[in-house]
């Protein structure tokens, strides 16, 4: 697990419910965080599927 991944994300989170407090849930600026943090969960979950066993993958 990457500390660091989930650091970043855990604190543009935080951002992101900031900005939805003070500027809505629709301005530019949540909604940019949100996308940011959507990518760090991405980036998360990519390294931990590759860190995952091939047993314990499921197939397609």
């Amino acid at each position: 697990m990457d500390d660091a991944i989930l650091i970043a994300l855990e604190a543009k989170r935080q951002l992101m419910i900031k900005s939805g407090m003070e500027n809505g849930l629709q301005s530019l600026e949540t909604i940019n965080l949100s996308k940011q943090v959507d990518r760090l969960i991405n980036a998360f979950e990519e390294q931990q599927h590759e860190n995952t066993p091939n047993y314990f993958r499921q197939s397609n």
